[in-house]
Parts: C-alpha cells; structure tokens; sequence
C-alpha cells in the first residue's frame, strides 16, 4: 500500500491546462488583473452565489487585506479563537492589532458566542469567526453580538469552501469572508485566496488593498500591499471549479464509510452533523476520549503512521500554546477552556478521492486493534 496523506491536491486534466497556458502565453499578460483572473472572480462570485469576490495570491494576504480594509483604529482589539491555523492570528498582529482569544463552543469546536462577550472590552473592534473543518460557526449568536457591540465581523472560511447554511452561503456571512486557496483546499489554485462581501465599497476597498493601494497612475488612496493572483494561477482555478463538485461528492461517500468505522468504537466522535448546512467536505476529524476508548489520540497517529497512513493532529498545538501568544488569556464561560481541553483529543484523518477501499480497512484495523487491545481485561493467575 501506497503511503497516504491527510490533503491531496486536486488536480486538473494537464491537457487542459496546457491550453489555458498558451491564451497566457498569446496575451503576454501574466498578472495585475489579467483575463484569466478577472473570469475566475466571476465565475467564482456566480458559484458562490455572492454579489463580489475578490482573489488574492494566498489565504494569508487576503486575510492581511480584508482587515486592512475595514479601517480599523490603531491596536484595535480583534476576538478570534484559539483552536485555529496560525495565519487567522497572525494576520491580525501583523496588521497592527491585538488578537485576543474567546473559547469555543463543545459540540461545533467553533467560536463561542458567550465567549466573545465576556471577552469585549472598549479596545474591541473586530471579531473573526472561525468555520472549522467544515463545520460552520453559530453564525446567527456571533451575529447577534457584533450587532449589539457595533463590531465588524469577518468569518475565516478557509475549511468552508462552497458550503451552505439553509439558502444563505456561507460567503455571504457577516461583512466579510476569507477563504484559503492552497493545494490541500478542496477547490484550489495550488496557492491562492479569496475574500467575498456584499458591499460594492468594500470591494473596492480590497481591490486596493490587494495592488499597494493604487487608484491610478497618480494617486495611491490607502495603504496596501502586493496580493495579486497571476494568471497561472487563475487558470488552474478555471479548471478545478469544472472538478471540484465531483471531488466534494467523493468526499460525502467517504465521510459516511469513515461514520460507520467511528461509530461503532466508543470513546471516538466524528464531528457533529448541523442541519440545514451543505458541508464544504474539507476534513474528516473525529475527538478521542482516551478513557473510554483506551488509547490517546497520539497513539492512534502513530499507529496510523506505522502503516504508513499520515493522519494530521489538526489543530495543535493551539494559537496560545505559540511562543508570540503564550500568555495571552483564552476567555471562556467555562471552568477552564474547551480549547485546552480538546486541544490533544483532535484528529484528521486523510480525506479526498485518494482514499481506497483498502485505506479504509487499514484505518477500521487500527482503531479497532488499539481500542481492543486497550479493553481485553486481564488474567490473574491462582496456583
């Protein structure tokens, strides 16, 4: 058995590609809004179902020019969570401001609503909803409380490509929303971001924000930096949004085989299933319970790993377990944080149209080796 990774990127026909290569090649244009890429913001604001989308040459920059574009004061305080990819955090120091972190709610492992307002101070401008794995943020207490507050809100929807919550998508959330276009995404440009919104001057302001703040060969309005997309990039996204469905819909039938694994050994718990919401399918992480199941989530990854199966303890460490963040506070409405608490219990397991039936049954033996060995009870010997 081949060795399997947790992300595969999705790759389109290389035929394909080659084409688009030689309209970039006859264009001579290779960037700064070429055609490739202003036709994939269309396509992808049609697909998305939001009124603008903007791209970005990665996930990071586009979230650095969406709080840039919201002109917030300087050392504004922006609440976000703990359990999420270091660039969600770092984005909001390297613009100026302080991150400060709220908990997250037990069953989504999402931003904590409660959390956030006990953690409002006069300093608070900004909240970043994290949508994690695929699984959506309460969007409707997060924003209730901004509303109330008069913050922004932005959502990092990097795991929530395309997904949906009722008839609302999810790049229609709150003012802004981030998405990470990287190889290991399930709809990618192998490097590449986007942000959507609903207001015509917010998009404008990120399409400043992206080109150093340039209105014309005159005048630069704002501060920006260099976030534009090539054109290489913009074609292989024309391309994996023809083949990204199909992906997705691999990514369902595997999801509900890995269910079937899970369920049946207690002490393992697959992410939560949320009604109403059209899953991007972007992970697969179940929470262990080393009591009940017998044996840790390190010792599943490793026994995964020995088979040459490379699972991904996703996240951890935490944003305030890194030395820039490590005293910061994680506000909370419990006891002690969810998010330590959860921190060593998560695990991703590999999850795209790479997986075999014969991967499947690899991962089903070693959960089950590990619980049952851990619960055969012991023989004591009389004589």
């Amino acid at each position: 058995m081949t060795p399997l990774y947790v992300a595969r990127p999705l790759l389109p026909p290389l035929e394909d590609l080659t084409e688009l290569l030689g309209e970039i090649w006859s264009s001579g244009i290779v960037t700064n809004e070429g055609p490739l890429h202003n036709r994939l913001e269309a396509e992808l604001a049609q697909r998305l179902n939001v009124p603008f989308a903007k791209l970005f040459n990665n996930g990071t920059v586009a979230m650095l020019c969406a709080l840039l574009s919201l002109d917030l004061s300087p050392g504004a305080e922006i609440i976000t969570t703990p359990l999420t990819f270091a660039a969600t955090a770092h984005a909001i120091a390297a613009c100026g401001y302080k991150p400060v972190f709220a908990d997250i709610c037990e069953d989504t492992l999402t931003l904590d609503p409660r959390a956030v307002e006990k953690a409002i101070t006069s300093k608070t401008e900004a909240v970043i909803g994290v949508h994690v794995y695929g699984t959506l943020c309460d969007v409707e207490g997060l924003d209730r409380v901004c509303k109330a507050h008069d913050l922004k809100l932005l959502y990092d929807a990097a795991h929530a490509f395309a997904a949906m919550q009722g008839g609302t998508p999810v790049g229609t959330m709150g003012d802004l929303s981030v998405f990470s276009l990287h190889a290991t995404k399930l709809f990618s440009t192998f490097e590449g971001g986007l942000v959507t919104s609903n207001d015509e001057g917010m998009a404008q302001r990120l399409r400043l924000a992206r080109n150093f703040g340039i209105m014309n060969e005159e005048r630069v309005a704002v501060v920006g930096i260099n976030g534009k997309m090539s054109e290489v990039h913009a074609a292989i996204g024309l391309l994996n949004l023809k083949i990204f469905e199909e992906e997705r819909d691999i990514r369902r039938a595997l999801r509900a085989e890995y269910d079937q694994v899970v369920g049946r050994l207690p002490g393992l718990r697959a992410q939560i299933k949320q009604p109403g919401v059209k899953q991007s399918e972007q992970y697969y992480m179940i929470i262990v319970d080393p009591q009940v199941y017998g044996a840790t989530r390190d010792e599943i990854y490793d026994a995964l790993k020995e088979r040459e199966i490379f699972s991904r303890k996703y996240f951890w460490p935490i944003c305030t377990d890194f030395d820039c963040y490590k005293n910061f506070t994680i506000h909370t409405v419990h006891d002690a944080p969810v998010s330590n608490n959860v921190k060593d219990r998560v695990l991703c397991l590999p999850f795209h149209s790479g997986v075999e039936a014969e991967h499947i049954a690899a991962v089903a033996d070693v959960l089950t080796e590990l619980h049952c060995t851990r619960r055969e009870p012991s023989v004591s010997k009389v004589g």
